[in-house]
């Protein structure tokens, strides 16, 4: 047993709170399908249910479950090879059910995660860079797609029947972003909260400063962690991060396949990735926001309605009740293994990874 008082879980990741918003997350569910099922006008989707191929369905859920399991790859890859696949997996997976109870746009994994590796053992510091670079790893390939997908359906160079100027509107927009976090490291750098010494000393500017100085070390930490990390080639961090993404797409293609085909390749994975933007929506699960937005995505490059919506709502409840499932399952083995080891990841110290040493100018 732990030697020293075990933290306490956040209130908002607690047992009770996170049962209240599962069964708030199944409430919500049941009322959609009653909505489908008896609705006027939507019997071109129920009849699409009534078609589906079930083979399709089935592989549906194997590559989601494939890609929750790349995302604990690339979970351990990122934080720490020397991690126990046991304790990885059930941190990952508590992470990913707690992404769908908790409307935090990810966030709410990510603090999970925190939580259990400081549980472990781990350091603070090295939590915190390693968060920042799991959050820039895993979020790359989506903003990759965008940029190149986008900027060539904008030129047309690729076949879509979408709008060509959204697309090169959002795939520069995209690029834009990657640009900026690559050259984030220098802008931060040249902030300096404390250099002019301004403040008594214990006032509320000056700890507001400190803070800031603290954030931008650990921000530029972990981009430079990131960089680091693809530049060693790590296959768990490579091979995670874009399964993460490729399996779940595979699966949205699975679930138009179940219900007659899917528009061109092209089209298709970017109307995904400008899609899972309804995800920054602040909603349980993402619950309307990326149902809504991948709908809407999708019909804008050549989906039939009716064919974009049943694929989608068939997508999304794999997408949920998958993490939901096994996340709920890993948080209690999670508290098992906290309580039972003294510190699973105190192995992890200090870093295993060469990394760079960055700190901001000072006065």
């Amino acid at each position: 047993m732990h030697s020293s008082t075990p933290e306490p879980l956040p209130r908002e990741l607690g047992v009770g709170g996170l049962v209240r918003r599962a069964a708030g997350l199944g409430l919500v569910a049941l009322v959609v399908a009653l909505l489908i099922g008896t609705l006027p006008g939507l019997g071109e989707v129920r009849e699409r249910f009534a078609d589906a191929q079930p083979g399709w369905l089935a592989l549906l859920f194997f590559l989601e479950v494939g890609s929750c399991l790349a995302y604990v790859m690339a979970f351990r890859g990122v934080f720490c090879r020397r991690l126990s696949w046991r304790f990885s997996y059930e941190i990952g997976m508590a992470a990913q059910g707690t992404n769908v109870l908790l409307p935090a746009g990810g966030v709410g994994g990510l603090a999970l995660g925190a939580w259990a590796l400081r549980q472990g053992r781990m350091s603070t510091d090295r939590i915190a860079r390693r968060s920042v670079s799991f959050f820039v790893l895993t979020s790359t390939p989506n903003f990759v797609c965008a940029a190149v997908l986008g900027c060539a359906l904008g030129a047309g160079l690729l076949p879509a029947d979408g709008p060509a100027a959204v697309s090169a509107t959002l795939g520069l927009l995209a690029l834009a972003a990657i640009v900026l976090v690559a050259v984030l490291p220098r802008i931060l750098a040249r902030v300096g909260p404390d250099r002019d010494g301004s403040g008594e000393p214990g006032s509320r500017t000056v700890r507001a400063r400190r803070f800031a100085r603290q954030a931008a070390v650990t921000v530029v930490g972990g981009v430079e962690d990131a960089a680091l990390l693809l530049r060693a080639r790590q296959p768990y961090v490579v091979f995670g991060a874009v399964g993460y993404m490729a399996l779940d797409v595979a699966a949205l293609a699975a679930a138009f396949a179940a219900f007659g085909g899917a528009p061109s390749f092209a089209a298709f994975v970017f109307a995904y990735v400008i899609g899972q933007l309804g995800g920054l929506i602040p909603l349980p699960g993402g619950i309307g926001g990326i149902d809504g937005g991948l709908i809407g995505a999708l019909t804008l490059y050549g989906s039939p309605l009716a064919q974009a919506t049943a694929a989608v709502l068939a997508y999304r409840v794999v997408q949920l009740s998958i993490p939901a499932i096994l996340g709920s399952v890993a948080f209690v083995q999670l508290r098992r293994t906290l309580g039972r080891e003294e510190a699973p990841a105190a192995l992890c110290e200090p870093f295993t990874e060469p990394l760079p040493v960055f700190t901001l100018p000072s006065r």
